[in-house]
């Protein structure tokens, strides 16, 4: 393993760690520092070439514009972050309405972490189609208690995106679905 291997592993696990001991409300769409970003077979590791590219700048935009719903609780502004074939272990678009709605109604002070340290974008058939590499997660506070609650959080996923009428849009993750959730908790982990 390189230094900055190293360095961005460690800075990985400490975000984590650190937002899931503060879940109060921020919103955080971040590039790590070694992060390296591959456009149809061309890899670029230089940070500043990386978070200047144009695409790499739309699926900024993409995930600002979601976390900006979230925190909001704006149901239709944030589907729209959602593939047409979003599909998640057989969690379709219809899902996602009712899991955010459930999520809406018991949370409040919403918001979410995405910090990328991989971006691969290439062509399939006709769509363009990224893999991003994320850690974070989605934390609120308890709408019946007021306490504060990480309702998720990943490292290290695979979030799948594809490029759709217009937009960068939500595809699924890599993994397998949870097959336990805590008795308090709802299968968010697909959502984000």
């Amino acid at each position: 393993m390189t230094r900055f291997s190293v360095h961005s592993l460690f800075f990985s696990v400490f975000a984590v760690a650190w937002l899931t001991c503060s879940p109060e409300s921020h919103a955080l769409v971040e590039i790590l520092p070694d992060v390296s970003l591959t456009v149809d077979g061309r890899t670029l590791q230089d940070r500043k070439a990386v978070v200047s590219h144009p695409v790499l700048r739309e699926i900024l935009a993409a995930f600002s514009r979601a976390e900006a719903a979230v925190q909001k609780q704006e149901m239709e502004p944030l589907l729209q972050f959602y593939a047409k074939d979003y599909n998640y272990h057989g969690l379709k678009p219809a899902d996602v309405r009712r899991i955010w709605g459930e999520v809406f109604a018991h949370y409040h002070n919403l918001s979410s972490t995405h910090l990328f340290s991989e971006v691969k974008v290439f062509r399939s058939g006709a769509q363009v189609r990224a893999e991003i590499t994320c850690t974070g997660g989605l934390y609120g506070t308890e709408a019946q208690s007021g306490a504060p609650i990480t309702l998720d959080s990943w490292f290290q996923e695979v979030h799948y995106l594809v490029h759709e009428d217009g937009a960068w849009r939500f595809l699924g993750n890599a993994g397998a679905a949870p097959s336990t959730a805590p008795v308090t908790s709802s299968p968010h982990h697909p959502l984000f």
